[in-house]
């Protein structure tokens, strides 16, 4: 009686099978790892957009026109602007990590960040408001303000500046019963000690020149400022009853300025109009300009 011959492909099978499941176990852990840093890298990505007069008139419309009056009397109006801003600056669009800030009220801080190449400890404070005046469409007050603050956050979305940039949208700047002191103490806590210039952005269309004003004389970037407008004195632009965001956020202990092209509106006047784009472009611009130069 013969013995059959045992078949060598078992033992070969028993070799190879758990080779090649440890191995395809091991192919796939790295495919997942890259997969999940390329998709790390695709959430920080930015894209810059130029500066276009064709942009600036589109969400001038939207803000004045359609959204309208935009303050806590009109809250749905004022929570139109805020999706607005996070859509505009969020990761469908231009890419922001849009972070949300809690306000005294339902209507959040918006934060938008770009991170320095370098690490610098002190940043730039790009500040803006998003409301309107109690009974006004707010065209200078502060449409104009908000989209030149959301165009220079769009063609500075994929830059690599030497300090960080952070670019805050306020819900309560320019109602005066609203909490606008209290804001700008949260704003206050947020930006500490170490910054290396606050700038609040307002009624940017009424000429394509800047005017830098200050409360604080010391704030005022000179040099940088070379070519882009004029520096006066806050007396002369804070008219009125004398309601701006870089006076209230200076009563805080902040050195803030206020950029501009004309002083602070008076409270008879008019601003329901729709500004020229052309020359809010212009001015923008020079925005992005000066936060470049802050930012060497």
């Amino acid at each position: 009686m013969s013995t059959p011959k045992k078949s060598r492909l078992v033992p070969i099978l028993l070799v190879i099978l758990p080779t090649w499941l440890i191995a395809s176990a091991a192919i796939a852990l790295v495919k997942y790892f890259q997969n999940e840093k390329a998709d790390a890298r695709a959430a920080e990505q930015r894209f810059s957009q130029s500066v276009s007069s064709e942009r600036i008139a589109d969400d001038l419309r939207k803000i004045v026109e359609i959204i309208g009056e935009r303050n806590t009397a009109s809250p749905k109006k004022l929570s139109a602007t805020s999706s607005m801003i996070q859509g505009l600056l969020g990761p469908s669009n231009t890419g922001y990590d849009v972070n949300i800030i809690k306000s005294p009220t339902d209507f959040p801080i918006i934060q938008a960040t770009v991170p320095s190449e370098r690490n610098r400890a002190s940043s730039i404070w790009i500040l803006t408001s998003y409301d309107s005046p109690l009974g006004s469409r707010g065209a200078e007050k502060n449409a104009s303000g908000l989209a030149a603050t959301l165009a220079a956050a769009q063609a500075l979305a994929d830059a690599t500046p030497s300090r960080t940039i952070h670019f805050l949208f306020l819900p309560h700047v320019n109602q005066p019963d609203a909490p606008v002191l209290e804001t700008a103490l949260i704003v206050s806590e947020l930006i500490g000690e170490k910054h290396a210039g606050i700038i609040c952005v307002e009624a940017m269309a009424f000429a394509e020149t800047l005017i830098l004003t200050s409360r604080d004389t010391e704030a005022t970037p000179v040099e940088e400022f070379v070519g882009l407008g004029k520096i006066l004195g806050a007396e002369v632009t804070c008219l009125g009853d004398d309601f701006d965001l870089a006076s209230t956020l200076y009563e805080t202990g902040l050195p803030a300025i206020r950029i501009a092209t004309r002083p602070t509106l008076l409270p008879e006047e008019k601003d329901d109009k729709i500004p020229f784009a052309p020359t809010l472009a212009a001015s923008t611009g020079r925005l992005i300009q000066l936060i470049q130069r802050l930012t060497k």
